[in-house]
């Protein structure tokens, strides 16, 4: 009789070593053993080893091993990302400066001088800047009031708030009087209505475009705005002549009463003052699709062409139909198995436009009398059209629409942007390629392509800074040629584009597209105008952070405080003066986002940061200019300097270079005769006397006269490189080139020709027999 413990031992199955690579005959030799040998042997049970579980456990077995290896997977990188986020260096958080609690959620915000106009449910308010103080509240609509825009006309403020309809209005704020102007689009017959898709007003206000849809068509409606009537009509106001509109006006203050019982009014609606009507100039339709040719002879597209206009556009040409349908069947034929597919919906064709002032690209013709600083000519391109189209303003709605000017482009433009001062524009294309012109000066400033792969999203424009001394300052003098933006790319990449004058654009990367953390993808920016060099930048997690683009670095980030967050951080709602240090954000709280019922009792915030509040910033904000003075004295700064400056500079540096040569070539000159002396001597000491004897008159003077020669013609190099350096530095001046060169020929006794930007030297005889 066995014992249990025997019959146990006969059951236990001993362990077994398995090994991991293939079998194979071992070397006689120990030494050529392999020293790893125990790594390539693993323990392994034999009961699993010879059993297998059965389906579906071993299916079941498989997912949850899966499970447990994805989860283990997480587990390490978010591991990772812990440690990464106590490893990095955070900015400092500054909360705002005041808090402004609001009854309905608001849609929009704009700033414009000291006031902040803020758009929501059935009309507007108008808040203080400084203390976010309600002013006034105009709620005369039925429906929710979208979008806002507020243009400084000097002393008064042009506000055009857009409802959720698409009717656009226009009110003249004067002092303490609020007008309505007029309902832009608003008709009678709600079938005939028209939806305001885009708008834009020129600085100034002289003028204003709306983009409009209706009856299954698209246009765009220009604008002239008597604004010097206006401010004539408001000071001396008349009562309305028309009836019907003086009960509707009357109306109207009897519901402005109603609402602002319980505020305290420092802006009243003046609803008794009749304001002249803006005056509708043009009607531009999108551009017609490119078909085949009606013209029998070239002389005819010729004569269709009256002055160059639309020359460009591609519409007079001499292609019959014929050829276009047989392209089309070429290319249906070869990219058939892509065609076949279900096509997506053609997106509809919108249009970008922007007020263009006086300049030497866009000439004023000379029967047009516009003041300085007034935009005439109106720029406009359509989508996935390669054409930038220019249209001049004096004109009457009975002239023909047809464009003064068109600038034909490589590829199909995509994004376009006019600096603040409408003195720079940037075209970008479709294909990543960046033009950037200067309206002032009438050149392009160059062209640069962003990296392989990005495609611009949105450009901003840079007040144009320095960096002095490690920190970045606004010059005070006027700038000419330069300028920097930032682009935002569809990856979110940040990029920096700086040109100045006739050197080569640069672009270099502030931020990088985001590959692991996507949550930190950007997704606006917004420049400081307040502060040099300095951009605010949002992200898809809800931070908000002020970049240096100059180093490029983070200096600090901005935040609400909690429990409050952005609730669309993706498309966050704020508005950056542009004359004042500050910024508005709007503030969600958790609560109030999931309490949809009870609707007044939501309290709404809006948060105001001041820049000169927060230690970081308050020596930037107040001593960010430099005057031109320090600018001048200082050579670190050629491009800041005068244009005589610069020129005298760059001749004095010269002829040290040139005093220095000819030194330098003297001693090697009396070097080299010496040196060949000493030579004879100690090669026949002798013969000393006649070694000198026929030496003197023939090797030194030989040697020198070699020497000399050479010298000169180094002089001549020295004296044309100084020329070709002239040359360049008087290309691109025009203002006060003559008074300089006169000025210099006296001085340096050289010969400056101004109409062609040639330098000549007179003496240049002299300079070589003074070498």
């Amino acid at each position: 009789m066995s014992s249990p413990k025997g019959s146990q031992a006969q059951k236990t199955r001993l362990p077994s070593f398995t090994r991991k690579v293939p079998l194979e005959v071992p070397s006689p030799t120990e030494k050529d053993w392999s020293k790893d040998d125990e790594e390539d042997y693993v323990f392994k049970d034999p009961d699993e080893e010879l059993d297998s579980l059965p389906q579906p456990y071993r299916m079941i077995n498989k997912l949850v091993n899966l499970l447990f290896d994805r989860s283990w997977e997480v587990i390490e990188e978010r591991d990772a990302l812990r440690k990464s986020e106590l490893s990095r260096i955070r900015p400092t958080v500054y909360p705002p400066v005041v808090e402004s609690k609001l009854n309905k959620m608001p849609n929009c915000m704009a700033i414009s001088q000291d006031y902040v106009f803020i758009g929501g449910a059935r009309g507007f308010s108008i808040h203080s800047l400084f203390n976010a103080k309600q002013i006034y509240v105009w709620e005369k609509l039925k429906v929710d009031v979208t979008s806002i825009c507020a243009t400084d006309l000097g002393s008064e403020i042009l506000i055009a708030p857009v409802d959720e309809i698409g009717i656009v209005r226009l009110f003249y704020l004067y002092k303490d009087g609020l007008c309505l102007i007029k309902a832009i689009n608003e008709v009678e017959d709600t079938s005939k209505q028209s939806t305001c898709l885009k708008m834009e007003i020129s600085q100034g206000g002289d003028f204003a475009a709306f983009f409009l849809q209706g009856a299954g068509d698209i246009w765009l409606d220009v604008y002239k705005l008597p604004k010097e009537s206006w401010l004539k009509e408001v000071e001396h106001p008349q009562l309305s002549i028309n009836p019907k509109k003086k009960v509707r006006q009357l109306q109207l203050n009897t519901l402005d009463a109603m609402t602002s019982d319980n505020l305290e009014m420092d802006i009243s609606f003046r609803g008794d003052v009749k304001l002249s009507l803006p005056v509708h100039i043009m009607k531009i339709k999108p551009p017609k699709p490119v078909t085949g040719t009606t013209f029998k002879s070239p002389l005819e597209v010729f004569a269709k062409i009256e002055d160059c206009y639309g020359l460009g556009s591609g519409q007079n040409h001499f292609i019959r139909e014929s050829q276009w349908e047989q392209q089309a069947a070429v290319f249906n034929a070869s990219y058939k198995k892509y065609l076949d597919g279900e096509w997506e919906e053609e997106p509809l064709s919108m249009a970008t436009f922007h007020f263009l002032p006086p300049g030497c690209i866009t000439a004023t013709p000379v029967d047009v009398k516009s003041p300085s600083g007034v935009a005439y000519v109106l720029g406009v391109h359509w989508t996935g059209s390669h054409n930038f189209f220019l249209y001049l303003l004096n004109r009457t709605l009975k002239d023909k629409v047809d464009p003064e000017g068109v600038w034909p482009c490589a590829a199909p433009i995509a994004v376009s942007q006019l600096s603040c001062s409408s003195s720079y524009l940037v075209l970008a294309c479709e294909d990543g390629v960046l033009t950037l012109w200067d309206l002032a000066e009438g050149f392009p400033l160059g062209v640069v392509a962003l990296p392989e792969g990005c495609i611009c999203q949105s450009i901003h424009f840079l007040k144009y800074f320095l960096v002095h001394e490690g920190r970045n300052v606004f010059p005070e003098g006027p700038v000419k040629s330069q300028m920097k933006c930032v682009v935002l790319c569809t990856d979110a990449s940040l990029h920096l584009v700086a040109a100045q004058g006739s050197e080569a654009p640069t672009i270099s990367v502030l931020i990088e597209r985001p590959v692991n953390h996507l949550d930190e993808a950007v997704c606006a920016v917004a420049p400081v105008p307040a502060l040099p060099g300095m951009v605010l930048i949002f992200s898809r997690d809800g931070h908000v952070h002020l970049m240096d683009v100059a180093k490029p670095h983070i200096i600090c980030a901005f935040a609400p405080p909690r429990p409050y967050h952005l609730a669309v951080p993706w498309k966050p709602m704020f508005v950056v003066s542009f004359h004042h240090p500050c910024f508005l954000l709007r503030g969600d709280h958790p609560d109030e986002i999931k309490s949809t019922d009870d609707a007044k009792n939501i309290q709404n915030s809006l948060f105001y940061f001041n820049f000169e509040a927060y230690p970081l910033l308050e020596n930037i904000s107040r001593n960010c200019s430099i005057p031109q003075s320090a600018l001048t004295a200082n050579m670190g700064f050629p491009h800041e300097l005068p244009l005589e400056k610069r020129c005298e500079s760059f001749l004095q540096n010269s002829e040290e270079a040139e005093a220095d040569s000819c030194q330098t070539g003297r001693s090697q000159s009396s070097a080299h005769s010496d040196g060949a002396g000493l030579e004879h001597s100690r090669a026949s000491p002798k013969l000393e006397s006649l070694t000198w004897a026929h030496s003197a008159p023939t090797s030194p003077t030989s040697t020198g006269r070699a020497a000399l020669v050479a010298q000169r013609g180094k002089t001549r190099r020295v004296c044309e490189r100084r020329a070709d350096g002239m040359e360049g530095i008087l290309s691109g001046e025009n203002a006060g080139c003559t008074a300089a060169c006169r000025t210099l020929s006296f001085k340096y006794k050289k010969k400056i020709i101004c109409t062609s930007m040639l330098v000549c030297v007179n003496n240049f005889q002299g300079l070589t027999r003074s070498c």
